[in-house]
């Protein structure tokens, strides 16, 4: 008993048993929504090759010491940049995008190994002694980490994992405690080049609450001035920006806005997604009985769309489930991150919940229509080889982190 006791205590067995199931509803979609395609057909053979091996990595990174993980932060990201210049070197194109590096039985997306590299990067800086969030320097250190490997992957280009970047930069930040005044500094580019997109007196009005803003902060004469170039260099940075990505990439955040008007183009798999979801009722269709799913209406359904599957096939039920089985691994992550004493590895921890969490809330999302589809697969689900073992190297470290929460100091 006493046995048994310890054993769970170190071991999430919730946390691991819903990731498990969220596998089981990958796997009998990537089943489903391959088996009437030739060319894809051995997907679900792939995926299970990748689900062994990754289980194999879990499994190590779990028993390792804990101290190894801060020891990996320099060679780590420095691997992790290389990878990432090389790929647009020795890249293999698929979907638009030259983000994967050919491994004959694997293809490797350095992108997705790249956010653990970053991660363990930023954290590391963010806890350094000393670190003033309220200082401009500070915070430009911290976003250089953050943003080199995102101009590397802007360059393949891969906006889904870009974003994937940018949402765990803000989480980290909020975890170690930024001032407002540090918060503005990080929000207010972001908002600039998204009021950009949609004209003129968008662009204007957005600089109206950043003058508003630094009035409010009252900073001296330097600080203020290098604050308005670096928002006013940010407009004109989204025309560079929007134009050196792919054009289906382009029609997808132009078609967000109206699917309806390209119905047959970019807006086609908004519209189809949205179909598949609502024909499934409440209990589904049946396991390999969706129409949108066996006629392939939706492309790349067993990866990006994945959840279109579920949706049909499934129901409502199934849906719900899911989305249940994620809230669960979302709270015992963060409960996780709450109660680990060491800010390093609390950091570590809250980072990878924000990329889980940041990846479910874009696949659900542009599956119903609520964001711009820009491809991103769903953790434990979607497949791909990449994106699983990088999930559940996340998830050794969690597990790792949550065994030894109790004497780290």
């Amino acid at each position: 008993m006493k046995l048994g006791g310890k054993l769970s205590s170190k071991f999430d067995f919730i946390l691991f048993g819903a990731v498990l199931i969220l596998l089981v509803f990958g796997l009998l979609a990537i089943y489903s929504s391959t088996q009437n395609v030739t060319q894809v057909r051995n997907n679900f053979e792939k995926q299970i090759f990748a689900l062994g091996l990754s289980l194999v990595l879990f499994f190590i990174i779990y028993g390792l010491p804990t101290t190894l993980i801060r020891t990996m932060v320099p060679w780590g990201y420095g691997v992790s940049i290389t990878l990432l210049i090389a790929v647009l070197i020795f890249g293999k194109t698929i979907g638009g995008a030259k983000a994967w590096i050919d491994l004959g039985p694997l293809n490797l997306q350095p992108a997705e190994f790249s956010k653990i590299a970053t991660l363990l990067a930023l954290a590391s800086y963010l806890e350094l002694k000393g670190q003033d969030l309220d200082d401009i320097k500070v915070i430009g250190k911290y976003l250089l980490i953050g943003l080199f490997p995102v101009a590397l992957i802007m360059l393949e280009p891969d906006l889904g994992s870009s974003l994937v970047y940018f949402g765990m930069l803000l989480t980290l930040l909020f975890w170690r405690g930024i001032s407002s005044f540090g918060l503005f500094v990080v929000l207010a580019p972001p908002l600039v080049m998204i009021s950009s997109l949609f004209g003129i007196w968008y662009i204007l009005g957005a600089f109206v609450i950043v003058a508003a803003f630094l009035i409010v902060f009252k900073r001296n004469i330097f600080i203020t001035s290098s604050l308005l170039a670096i928002n006013f260099a940010s407009a004109f940075f989204v025309k560079y920006f929007f134009n050196i990505l792919s054009p289906h990439q382009k029609k997808r955040i132009l078609s967000f806005i109206d699917p309806n008007s390209d119905p047959l183009g970019a807006g086609y798999n908004a519209i189809q997604a949205q179909i598949a979801i609502g024909s499934g009722g409440m209990w589904g269709k049946g396991f390999m009985s969706g129409s949108q799913t066996q006629l392939q209406f939706i492309p790349e359904l067993w990866s990006d769309f994945i959840f279109c599957v579920i949706g049909e096939e499934f129901g409502f039920f199934g849906s719900i489930i899911v989305i249940s089985l994620f809230l669960v691994v979302f709270l015992r992550i963060l409960k996780i991150a709450g109660e680990t004493k060491n800010e390093f590895l609390s950091l570590v921890t809250v980072g990878i919940l924000s990329i889980f969490v940041i990846h479910f809330a874009i696949n659900i999302g542009m599956v119903v229509g609520i964001v711009p589809v820009i491809g991103i697969p769903l953790p434990f689900v979607s497949y791909g080889g990449s994106s699983l073992l990088s999930n559940f190297i996340m998830l050794g470290v969690v597990f790792n982190i949550a065994r030894s929460k109790q004497v780290i100091n």
